[in-house]
Parts: structure tokens; sequence; C-alpha cells
């Protein structure tokens, strides 16, 4: 009995460091050209509206947007099938700041997209204006600098098997003094 009590509680332990797994890296944003504007997310999220082989769309990003009421927009990113590129909309100014063109911006699913690194030719949706949008990793390693090394920090996955692994062990040790 007090084995399964201590492997339901290692069971427990283990699914709430699990829970929390960051693998996402910070992506910073740079639109120039005839409208400048930057932002930063995640290099994966979870979009708040999507549609299969169109886009999706992120609501309330913080970041600069010239000519939005609060510097912040909702963006749209297009899938190559109906043309690629992205959206700027300032909901709350009811301003449509810019419309392009261009390379589809992120891999994976409408609902779980991940973004694409480097540097994006943009043209404007039925218009003249040319941009460039530049997505770079921040949390990138930027190589070797003054002072040592940092450390490396486990991520709670690991920590979730390890105490996984020993409450096995040490169930297993028990049962056997048990015999």
């Amino acid at each position: 009995m007090k084995l399964m009590k201590s492997l339901k509680s290692a069971a427990a332990i283990a699914l709430l460091f699990s829970a929390g797994v960051a693998n996402a890296a910070l992506y910073q944003f740079n639109l120039t050209g005839d409208y400048t504007a930057s932002w930063q997310l995640n290099s994966t999220v979870v979009a708040d509206a999507a549609g299969e082989g169109e886009g999706f769309i992120l609501w309330d990003v913080e970041g600069n947007f010239p000519g939005s009421l609060f510097d912040v927009a909702d963006l749209t990113f297009y899938n190559a099938d109906i043309g690629g590129g992205m959206e700027i909309l300032d909901y709350y100014g009811d301003t449509l700041l810019l419309v392009t063109d261009g390379a589809q911006l992120y891999t994976g699913s409408e609902e779980t997209p991940t973004f694409r690194l480097g540097t994006f030719a943009l043209t404007e949706y039925e218009g003249t204006g040319t941009y460039t949008l530049n997505v770079t990793n921040l949390d990138a390693d930027p190589g070797p600098g003054p002072g040592p090394d940092p450390v490396g920090v486990p991520e709670p996955a690991s920590a979730a098997m390890l105490l996984g692994g020993l409450g096995m062990l040490y169930a297993s040790r028990k049962r056997r003094q048990g015999k």
C-alpha cells in the first residue's frame, strides 16, 4: 500500500515539473522601409485565430507601431498559398497600418506556427511600398565573450525525469526489502 502511495506521489511531482516545459526562443521583429515597426514574439505561438491554408492572427501584440493608438496591434501572418506576407492592424484605433505580400514567415500549422528566422523582402499589397522584415533570435548564443561561460540550467522536464527515476529506484528497493 505504501508503495502505491509513493509511486502516485512521484508521478504527481513529475507531472507538476513537466507541465511547463519552456522551449520557445524570444524573436525580435524589425520592419523597415516605407513603414517601420518592431516587436518581440516567442518563436512558437498559439494563434488567437487561424484559417487552415490561409494564415493566423495574434491579437494585442505590444511593440512600436507608428500610427497605432496604444502601440498595440493585431498581426496577421499569411500562408504562401494566398501571397504570404503579413498585415498590421490597429484594432483600437480602427486603422489598417500595413498589408504586405511576400514570403510565408512561419512553418508548421496555422494553429501552432513557428516563425522563420532571416531577412524577408515584402511588398505592399496592391501598392508600391517596399519593406524588409528582419527576424532574429534574441536567445541565440552570441559566442564566447569576456568572463566564464554561464552554467546551463536543466529544463523542468529533465528534473521530472530525474525525480521519476529516483522514485522508481526507491520503490523497487522498498519492494525487495519487503520480501
